[in-house]
């Protein structure tokens, strides 16, 4: 019987977070169930640094706020765990152990992760190694295997689409082609959802290599009509046909987790696009925008509904599985899918070739619609 849960974020901060928080809180009180949450996601698993939730002011209050109250870790892998000695060199450790007996120490029966790739890739090797893990699907870029929707992602959308409206009435103003940048390193939801909503005229992502030709050319029928400015909406992994993508990459300077991130996508499609067309083109990177701040209506409710369904898996002891939206209803998929060819014990980094990424396809209904309305999307 489940008497004592714990709640762990790890990853990139998102809208939502706080309302799935509260909604395993009070599902737990509601059956008298102790509920806990770890403090700075894997680090705190490590630590042992946890807080109490439920029966107190720490999860109150909190749906209509972003971020995560018991904060989260980013590239942190308790297999590869970096320590840094007194001559500030850095040894990594496998602290995958301590985490076990931390969690049985403290009397745990469940460990609820949210995140993404690599934090459920944690999760399913934390579960092989004894510890009874639920997921919830955390990600912005709509890109978790399984799920159809990811909480964070509508928020993302919302602000993306916002700053899509603005940019219209200043490349109206002075005749200019306007490219926003957003975030979705290999799967470009983000970058259509917002585009299709906020009008734009061009849509760049990672799924479909371009050729800015071809996005010129687009823009210049637009001029010989009578359209002085153009939109372009340019995902931050996307990347030119027949170029390797080692030469848009560049480090993160980190040792765990994500090593290399693409740099700078919107700046170079907007030169080249001032090159190819003779129109001033400037460049908006919408970055940590996307992730702050309040959740919209739709967020919360997905949240909750994740939340509750999560917590009502642990009730029924089904562990090492993924809480998914499948075919509009709650549902649950097995660990071991979400992590796909990714199953070495501990090799977590997202983004690699046996990842499970959930990428745009060609006959998904938001590629058909771009191309119906006359998006051009590179190709």
């Amino acid at each position: 019987m489940i008497k004592k849960v714990a709640i762990l974020v790890n990853g990139g901060d998102c809208c939502g977070l706080n309302a799935v928080i509260r909604a395993i809180t009070k599902t737990a009180e509601s059956h008298n169930i102790e509920c806990y949450g770890y403090i700075d996601g894997y680090k705190g698993l490590v630590e042992n640094d946890y807080v109490r939730l439920d029966h107190s002011n720490i999860a109150a209050g909190i749906l209509y706020k972003g971020g995560s109250i018991i904060g989260s870790s980013t590239n942190t892998i308790v297999f590869h765990y970096p320590f840094t000695n007194p001559d500030g060199s850095i040894d990594f450790v496998d602290m995958s152990d301590r985490c076990v007996e931390n969690f049985k120490n403290n009397g745990f029966d469940c460990l609820f992760t949210l995140g993404g790739d690599s934090t459920q890739k944690s999760a399913r090797d934390l579960f092989l190694k004894g510890i009874n893990v639920i997921g919830v699907p955390k990600t912005i870029d709509n890109d978790v295997v399984g799920t159809e929707l990811t909480f964070g992602y509508d928020t993302a959308v919302s602000v993306a689409t916002d700053a899509l409206d603005r940019l219209h009435s200043t490349g109206e103003t002075h005749g200019r082609i306007m490219v926003l940048e957003v975030m979705g390193r290999f799967a470009g939801w983000i970058a259509l959802g917002s585009g299709i909503a906020g009008g734009a005229d061009v849509i760049l992502i990672p799924e479909i290599p371009y050729d800015l030709n071809k996005a010129a050319e687009a823009i210049l029928k637009r001029k010989s009509r009578g359209k002085k400015f153009s939109i372009v909406v340019v995902a931050e992994g996307a990347l030119p046909k027949e170029k390797p993508a080692e030469e848009f990459a560049e480090s993160t300077g980190q040792e765990t987790g994500i090593k290399v991130k693409f740099s700078g996508a919107g700046e170079r499609v907007a030169k080249e696009l001032e090159k190819l067309t003779g129109i001033t083109a400037r460049n908006t990177t919408l970055g940590y925008l996307q992730r702050g701040g309040k959740p919209t209506s739709n967020d919360r409710l997905l949240s909750t509904k994740y939340g509750a369904k999560a917590m009502e898996l642990a009730l029924q002891e089904k562990f090492g599985v993924l809480t998914v939206l499948k075919n509009g209803k709650l549902d649950c998929i097995s660990l071991e899918e979400v992590v796909g060819n990714n199953k070495d014990l501990g090799a977590v980094e997202g983004g690699t070739k046996d990842s499970n990424v959930k990428y745009v396809t060609m006959d998904d209904e938001l590629v058909i619609t771009a191309r119906n309305i006359g998006i051009c999307l590179g190709d």
